[in-house]
């Protein structure tokens, strides 16, 4: 990870958050005009129309195209995998950093299928943060500028974002993280993860306990972001920031990249519009998640990997959304007589 020496403070990414810019309201509504007048009955594709209208909004695009869609899957790990949260050791993230790189794992292939591109990101997965029933995962100057750092996986003009992650024991810092934002129990917030025995679940829910409980009280989310989240939340939350400012979508995976969008609601409640929620978890607590920010995703295919692939599934209806609507021919181009008043 090469992060810039110096990164801006808390109180500049707060004032970033709460200047989120809206949605570009001339660009949906050329986009539900010409809707009227493609050759299909009004409404007959339903989500997919609506999905064109998101774009739109969110990229200023009248004319929805998708030509630089990326899946970023941040990559660290976390001194909290050592107290037996995890079924699998640390050293699984590096080995899977590699597997990626070589063009092995599933999101390769989802990538390839529907032309998306996949960039991995090491947030040094070799020195992983304290274990956060100890200690705080990061100091402010640190993780502001792993925030920073995030930002920039918009460079080079992507038009279309999707979150993604990999990192042995994240589902616990990410329950951490939400039961730091949405309080309850610390058992409302773990599941099974990577799939853990009974003994293993008991160790990540008292782990969780021990973490929030270093708060006490503390409710500031960029706060709880440094003391019980990680690497991959920070970078994951500044990317989400930034691609507002940017106009750029964003399309959030599962439970962990949903921590980081849950930072971000937490600054400005309208700092999710742009971010189109790929798919439930198959981790219990995402759907609970989910509805105190109050979102919907847009399937339920039971899966739980991570690894961005319900982002990269979703980007890939996104992308046909936008092209349905972009280079379905009028009812006038086409020659086809439309609706009449009968």
């Amino acid at each position: 990870m090469s992060l810039s020496e110096t990164a801006m403070p808390f109180t500049d990414i707060r004032n970033l958050a709460k200047a989120m810019p809206g949605p570009d309201e001339e660009a949906r509504a050329a986009v539900k005009a010409r809707d009227t007048q493609l050759t299909k009955p009004a409404g007959s594709l339903g989500k997919i129309e609506d999905l064109a209208d998101w774009f739109a909004a969110w990229s200023g695009k009248s004319s929805p195209k998708i030509t630089r869609p990326l899946v970023a899957v941040f990559a660290t790990n976390h001194g909290v995998a050592d107290e037996g949260v995890s079924a699998f050791p640390s050293a699984v993230t590096r080995q899977m950093v590699e597997n990626f790189a070589a063009g092995g794992a599933a999101i390769n292939q989802i990538c390839r299928t529907y032309d998306i591109g996949l960039k991995v990101f090491d947030l040094a997965v070799d020195m992983p943060t304290p274990s956060i029933t100890r200690e705080d995962a990061l100091d402010e100057p640190n993780c502001a500028a792993t925030m920073a750092y995030g930002m920039e996986a918009l460079a080079g003009g992507i038009d279309l974002i999707c979150l993604g992650e990999m990192g042995i024991g994240n589902t616990t810092v990410a329950a951490a993280v939400y039961h730091g934002l949405f309080g309850g129990s610390a058992g409302d917030w773990v599941g099974r993860g990577t799939g853990v025995d009974d003994a293993g679940l008991k160790r990540k829910e008292d782990a969780v306990r021990a973490a929030v409980a270093r708060l006490n009280g503390e409710a500031d989310p960029l706060e709880v972001l440094r003391r019980v989240g990680g690497r991959e939340i920070a970078a994951m939350a500044g990317l989400i920031i930034a691609a507002r400012l940017q106009r750029v979508p964003v399309i959030v995976d599962g439970f962990v990249t949903t921590a980081a969008a849950a930072v971000v609601h937490k600054m400005n409640p309208s700092g999710l519009d742009h971010c189109l929620f790929s798919h439930v978890s198959a981790e219990a607590a995402h759907r609970r998640a989910l509805e105190h920010m109050d979102q919907t995703a847009l399937f339920d295919f039971g899966m739980r990997l991570g690894e961005g692939t319900g982002a990269a599934l979703a980007a890939g209806i996104v992308k046909a959304a936008a092209e349905t609507h972009t280079g379905m021919a009028t009812f006038a181009d086409a020659g086809v007589a439309g609706k009449t008043g009968a």
